[in-house]
């Protein structure tokens, strides 16, 4: 049983990572449904959060039916990182996770994210800072370094452990890889495996089939798999990855009745949380290709979602595609 401080997640938990414009409510809710064991918020600004920032302040909307669900931060300046866990536990999140490992420029110029890289003393401090500031469980994301030449993560990992780190997740490359390249899971079950570890380990970055999954958990011993890009648009990913863990074999392709489905109610709850039909629109985006990914022929309607400025005009060409393939038996491409 993996458990983060008192919270129990199973024998090898999926976890949804935190992603910018990805993983707000309606994203979590729908990849709980589908199995997610932890879900955590899109990474939200300390310095945003103290200035009462109205982007910042709007991820913190958290929903019962998400727990166990984590809310992510991020930041380099002490003072406004601990006024800032007063104010999320205010949202009573399960926990409390720092973002170590965004590579994205603005960040990174900020010293937060990723940039935090450069400075292992000033990442210790601030997380020790942090849990002894809140009762609740503080876990990190970060990435194996700033760049190839200065790996330490089996040093850093140690280090936050040693100061109250409840879990750590991993993503397999540098910083200065950004998300190029083939994510290094040999670093992370090498942190996993040092005898002197006794937090979960999970890794994170190219975990894009189920039969990845399995490696993750088999032949590099980490302790579960966080779930970045491969379910942007697929939410049905963490119940295919439970699925063949539980039978070894494929659950059968979601049916453009159920992708429809998903689609829908998808655009309607972030048109209901966002209260902006436009932004939900335009944000809903990102995820067309993978609701309909493989459908033979489905290019000019695929184009058309991306296209369209009216939720009325996206959910027409929904109808169009339920219409047009949903009573194909063999409907993806060969």
């Amino acid at each position: 049983m993996v458990k983060i401080s008192n919270i129990e997640l199973g024998d090898f938990p999926l976890l949804l990572a935190p992603m910018e414009d990805v993983s707000d409510p309606p994203f979590r809710a729908l990849c709980k449904e589908q199995g997610a064991d932890v879900v955590y918020t899109e990474f939200i600004s300390s310095e945003g959060l103290i200035r009462d920032a109205a982007k910042s302040v709007k991820k913190l909307d958290i929903y019962e039916k998400e727990r166990p669900v984590g809310i992510q931060i991020f930041g380099a300046n002490l003072e406004s990182m601990l006024r800032t866990v007063e104010i999320v536990e205010a949202s009573k999140p399960d926990i409390i996770d720092i973002n170590f490992g965004c590579p994205v420029k603005k960040v990174v110029s900020r010293g937060a994210g990723a940039g935090i890289l450069k400075d292992i003393d000033l990442m210790v401090k601030l997380t020790d800072a942090m849990v002894k500031h809140t009762k609740l469980p503080v876990t990190v994301k970060t990435r194996l370094g700033w760049d190839e030449n200065s790996i330490m993560i089996e040093e850093v990992a140690e280090r936050l452990q040693d100061v109250g780190c409840a879990a750590i997740s991993i993503h397999g490359r540098t910083r200065a890889q950004m998300y190029k390249g083939n994510a290094d899971w040999t670093r992370i079950a090498a942190v996993k495996n040092n005898q002197r570890m006794h937090i979960p380990v999970f890794g994170n970055g190219d975990v894009n089939t189920p039969e990845r999954a399995i490696e993750m958990r088999d032949e590099y011993g980490l302790d579960g798999a966080m779930i970045g890009r491969a379910s942007i648009g697929n939410p049905w990913f963490f119940k295919e990855v439970k699925h063949f863990i539980a039978t070894g074999k494929h659950l059968p392709t979601a049916s453009i009745a159920d992708r429809v489905e998903v689609a829908r109610r998808h655009l309607q709850m972030e048109i209901d949380w966002k209260e902006s039909e436009r932004q939900a629109v335009m944000e809903t985006r990102r995820h067309y290709a993978n609701y309909f990914k493989g459908i033979r022929d489905v290019k000019e309607y695929r184009n058309r979602l991306v296209t369209e400025d009216t939720a009325a005009g996206v959910f027409s060409v929904m109808d169009e595609i339920l219409e047009r393939f949903g009573n194909l038996e063999n409907f993806m491409q060969k």
